[in-house]
Parts: structure tokens; sequence; C-alpha cells
């Protein structure tokens, strides 16, 4: 990802920012008051394209940690340019004269990705950091993103943006932690440099809100909605940033992940399933899946029987009741806070838990419906699960805009 801004730390997506930049100017014409809402905002994708259209946009973010970086992101664009340049250069002189720290009562999993020379100089920068520059502001929020956006390139271990932290694999290129962050930071002036020639709106905020159940004053004053949100494939997006959050003490092993950052998430993976200890039939006779009740229900048994036969006996029965129960809600809160006659599309791909296939854009469109929207159709972009040789199952599955008309 080469955008400025959205280079600063890359995040799980389904969408680019260019394509929501065409997508507001498409459907906003030549209107003057639109707003934009991205439920599950991630870094912020959304909401800086319509900073740069010059877009009215709110966004949801319900993990804590990603939160904190698309907040960094969205008001580190209005910094003021010359506070940021010499509050990067007052701590690169600081940290050039620190100690390194001592590693031996740091984290395992530190320990595991990083060589003690780099781990000793970044644990020495995140104290600087906390003792002398976490002032709070746009500025040291910025600072903030800049330590926390070289943690994976720093380390020689597999740390992939936005993927796992896998201890066992290696990389070839690992960068040293000066040189890094030196590098980091002259992207985010150069960037926030080009946000003030190009006139960046700074007419959006995000919350730190659920959006099966958002805090928020908005309602019926949203015009278009544009989102990805998870997909029930089991994919663990707090685990995605466990690194990050053991480097900053906000947890201290994957054990706290659970009521640190998943209870606040759509359950879109058996982890999470698993750890709630859910019911099955509780989640099958909730009302809001009524629509979806009978072919979701046989999906779910389906896989309850299946996982008898596997080794991990993964909780995939309970995880796509609720996920479907929880999306249903997350259509219920939308209405609210759309216009008649406002757009959603949500960029989502189907799935195929241990071969069972959900249908999930037409499960979605039904949920929508019986929500308040009047109706669905589906765009697809592309077939998924036909390359890898290493692929659970075999069962087609595709990726696609959900376009709802409200």
């Amino acid at each position: 990802m080469s955008l400025p801004v959205h280079r600063w730390y890359r995040y799980s997506a389904g969408f680019s920012a260019d394509w929501v930049r065409w997508l507001v100017r498409e459907r906003r014409g030549q209107t003057s008051s639109y707003t934009v809402l991205d439920p599950f905002c991630g870094v912020g994708t959304s909401l800086l394209a319509c900073a740069a259209e010059n877009t009215t946009c709110l966004g949801f973010e319900s993990h804590p940690f990603v939160n904190r970086i698309a907040n960094a992101k969205l008001h580190g664009i209005h910094s003021d340019l010359s506070c940021l340049r010499s509050l990067f250069q007052r701590f690169a002189d600081c940290a050039a004269n620190i100690l390194p720290e001592k590693i031996e009562n740091t984290s395992p999993l530190l320990r595991k990705c990083y060589h003690s020379d780099s781990l000793s100089l970044l644990i020495a920068m995140r104290n600087l950091f906390l003792a002398e520059f976490d002032a709070k502001t746009p500025e040291s929020e910025l600072l903030w993103l800049t330590l926390t956006s070289i943690l994976r390139s720093c380390s020689g271990v597999g740390t992939a943006q936005w993927q796992y932290v896998l201890p066992n694999k290696s990389k070839a290129e690992v960068q040293e932690p000066f040189l890094a962050f030196s590098s980091k930071a002259m992207e985010i002036l150069k960037d926030v440099e080009f946000t003030h020639r190009a006139g960046w709106s700074d007419n959006s905020r995000i919350l730190l809100t659920d959006a099966r159940e958002p805090q928020v004053e908005t309602h019926g004053e949203v015009d278009l909605v544009v989102s990805s949100p998870p997909y029930p494939n089991n994919y663990d997006y707090a685990d995605a940033t466990r690194l990050e959050m053991t480097f900053w003490g906000e947890i201290n092993g994957w054990g706290d992940l659970q009521n640190s950052v998943r209870k606040h998430l759509i359950r879109s993976c058996s982890q999470h399933a698993a750890a709630e200890k859910l019911v099955l039939e509780d989640l099958l006779s909730d009302s809001i899946v009524a629509p979806i009740h009978d072919e979701l229900s046989s999906a779910c048994r389906t896989l309850s029987e299946v996982r008898e036969t596997k080794g991990g006996r993964k909780t995939y029965h309970t995880m796509a009741a609720a996920y479907f129960r929880d999306i249903g809600l997350v259509f219920k809160s939308l209405r609210s806070l759309c216009r008649a006659g406002a757009v959603v599309c949500f960029v989502i791909g189907d799935s195929a838990p241990y071969g069972v296939y959900l249908k999930v854009d037409d499960w979605l469109g039904k949920l929508a419906v019986a929500a308040g929207f009047k109706s669905y159709t589906f765009e697809k972009i592309r077939d998924r699960n036909t390359k890898w040789k290493n692929r659970k199952h075999r069962v087609p599955l595709k990726e696609g805009r959900l376009w709802i008309e409200g």
C-alpha cells in the first residue's frame, strides 16, 4: 500500500481508499450536505478517503487498539507540521542517548520475535515515549503510531502487517530500530505536508463504540454506508494486534485478548465463540435471525455434527449463529442511523467452515430487509478458494459488494 497516510499502518480491509473516493463522488453528486458512515472502520480507510473528498464521515471501531491507530491518523493529518517535525527530532535526539533496557523480564512473545539488541532498543524507546512524550496530542499520537508501525519491520520472525505473528518463521529483511523510526517519521512528515497542501477536511470522527448498539447522537442523517464487516472465516482480529498490544503493555499474553479486545467485536472466530460458551439454541431462537432461521439452523446443526469428527472440534456452529445474529443487530442500528433512500455497501465474503457453506450475501441481505431496508443485490468481485494447495475444503467461495437500498 503506497497511498499517503494509509501506508502508515496497514490492517485488514476489503477495499481501497481510491475506490471509496470514487464511490463517494459517484453517489454524492452535487449535494452540498452528505454524510458517510463506516461501522467497521478499522484503521480509518473510509474516513481518510472522505477527508480527501471533503465529505463528512463517521466511523465506529470497537477494537480499542485499532481505534487508537485510526484516530492517530485522522487527527494527525491536521497536526501542526512544524510542531510535529520538532517533536520527532527531539525524540530522536533523546533516543540516541538512551541506554538499552534489560529484557530478562520482557514478555516471552517479544523475546521470540526480536533479536536481543533490537528488543532492548525498542523497549528503551517505548519507555522514553511513556515517560516524556505521551502528551495525548495529535502530534504525540503520531509519535506513538510511528513507534507502533515499526514493530513488525524490526522483527526477524514472520510478522507481515495485520497477519498473525509467526515466531517460527523468519524473514530476510529486518530493520534496525533507529533507522526504522527515522524512515517512518520522514514518511509521516511527508504525508502530513501532502494532506495540508491537498486540503483534506477535518469534519469526520471515529467513535469507540459497538456497531451492534452504537452510542451515537446521529439518527436519520447518514446518506451512504460503506464498510467491510468481518467475514465469518475464523480470522481473529484480536490476535492480529497481539504483538503491538504486548509491546505497549496493554496485554500480558494471548489469554488477555478475550477480555481486552474480543468481547467488543463481532463474533466471527471460533476462539471468541468458545470463550463465551455460547448455546446454539439460544442464538437460533433470537428473533433477529428469524428471516434466515431455517437455513441457518440447518447449517449450524450440520457444523455441530461435523465438529465431532474433527480433531480440533472448533465451535463453528455457535460462531456462525452468533455472527449472523450480530450482523442482524448491526442492520437494525443502521436503519435508524440512515436517511430514507440511503445506500449501504458491504464488501463481504462467504465462508464454508468444515466445508459447510454459509450463504453470507443472501442471508445478510435478508437480515437487512427485515431490519427495514427495501432491497438488496450482490455484485461479485472475485472468486476465492481457488488457488491455494493447502485449502481445507473445495467449496467455491466468492467476494463482492452487497448493495442494500434503504
